[in-house]
C-alpha cells in the first residue's frame, strides 16, 4: 500500500501539537533529531518536517498529500486548497496594531498610512475589501518593531496571547479573521491515498470530540430524575440505572466541557448527589 505523505511544521508550538495528536489517534512515529521525513511504524504514512511558509507550495504541487497547517498561512499562500477539519489547536488571530500613543483606533484612521507586515495578500485583499489605501512593508520576521524605527504606522500579524504586542508597545485595533490548526488536502491527492486520510480524519474526530467532553457519573433522587436528565444532553440519552439504595438512581452522561461548571451547579440544585466527572481519551461517535 502507498504511504500517504503528510507535511507538518519543521519546529515550534504547531510541531509540538501536531506530533501529539498523530501520536493520540495511534501513530508511532521515530522522528530523529534533524529528520527531514519519519515514517510511520504502524501506519502506512510518512512525516514531511517542513518550513510552515513551504508548506502551501508541496501540496499544491501534490509533493505532500495533507498538511496540519495553521489557517492563516493557507489563507496567505495557499491559493484556494481546501482544508477538512479543524483541529482545534494553534489558535490565534490575525490583527492590525499600532504604538499604544497613536491617533488610529479604528482601520479607517490608517487610510494613506504605512502597514508592515508578513501577509501581504491577506492584508491587501482586507484593505481593498474596506477600501483603504495603504502602503505595505513587508517583512519576515519581527513584524512587532516596524512602527518603533519608524518604518510603519501600523503592522498586521499573528497575535496569540497579545503579550507580543504588549511588550513592543502596540494596541490592537482590527482583528482580519480568527485562525487555528487544519488538516488542509492537496488538490493531488490520489483516490488510494484519499482513503487513508479518511481513516485519519475519522480518528482525529474521535480525539478532539474526546479532549472536549467529561464523561459525569452521579446519584439522583427518583421524584428529581426527571428534572435531571433534562439538564443532561448526552450522546442519544443519559444512562440510568437503579442503585441499591431505595430511591435512588446512577446517572451516566457524557457533558461538553465547555458547558461543564453550569451543568454541574445546576445538578446540584436540582439534587444530585456524588458528582464524579472523569475525561474523555477518544470519543467515537
Amino acid at each position: 500500500m502507498n504511504k500517504i505523505r503528510i507535511a507538518v511544521q519543521k519546529s515550534g508550538r504547531l510541531n509540538e501539537d501536531s506530533m501529539r495528536i498523530l501520536k493520540e489517534i495511534g501513530i508511532a512515529i521515530d522522528n530523529g533529531k534533524d529528520q527531514l521525513k519519519a515514517a510511520a511504524r504502524n501506519f502506512p504514512l510518512e512525516v514531511f518536517y517542513l518550513r510552515n511558509g513551504d508548506i502551501p507550495q508541496y501540496l499544491t504541487d501534490g509533493v505532500v498529500d495533507a498538511a496540519i497547517i495553521g489557517e492563516n498561512v493557507l489563507i496567505e499562500k495557499g491559493n484556494d486548497i481546501e482544508f477538512v477539519e479543524r483541529l482545534g489547536f494553534s489558535k490565534c488571530k490575525v490583527s492590525i496594531a499600532v504604538p499604544k500613543n497613536s491617533t488610529s483606533n479604528s482601520l479607517k484612521d490608517l487610510d494613506g498610512k504605512r502597514i508592515a507586515t508578513s501577509y501581504p495578500n491577506t492584508v491587501t485583499k482586507y484593505l481593498e475589501k474596506n477600501k483603504i489605501k495603504a502602503q505595505l512593508h513587508t517583512i519576515n520576521g519581527s513584524v512587532e518593531i516596524a512602527p518603533n524605527i519608524g518604518l510603519a504606522d501600523g503592522i498586521c500579524d499573528i497575535v496569540s496571547s497579545g503579550s507580543t504586542l504588549f511588550k513592543n508597545g502596540l494596541k490592537e485595533i482590527e482583528v482580519l479573521f480568527e485562525s487555528e490548526a487544519v488538516l488542509a488536502v492537496s488538490p493531488a491527492i490520489s483516490e488510494e491515498k484519499k482513503a487513508i486520510l479518511e481513516k485519519i480524519q475519522f480518528r482525529m474526530k474521535a480525539v478532539l470530540k474526546g479532549r472536549n467532553s467529561k464523561y459525569v457519573l452521579l446519584n439522583a433522587p427518583n421524584d428529581k430524575l426527571t428534572e435531571i436528565i433534562s439538564i443532561l444532553p448526552g450522546m442519544k440519552s443519559p444512562t440510568v440505572l437503579p442503585l441499591a439504595k431505595e430511591g435512588w438512581s446512577s446517572v451516566h452522561s457524557v457533558i461538553d466541557k465547555g458547558q461543564f461548571w453550569q451543568i454541574i451547579d445546576a445538578l446540584k440544585a436540582k439534587g444530585a448527589e456524588g458528582i464524579l466527572v472523569c475525561p474523555i481519551e477518544n470519543m467515537v461517535l
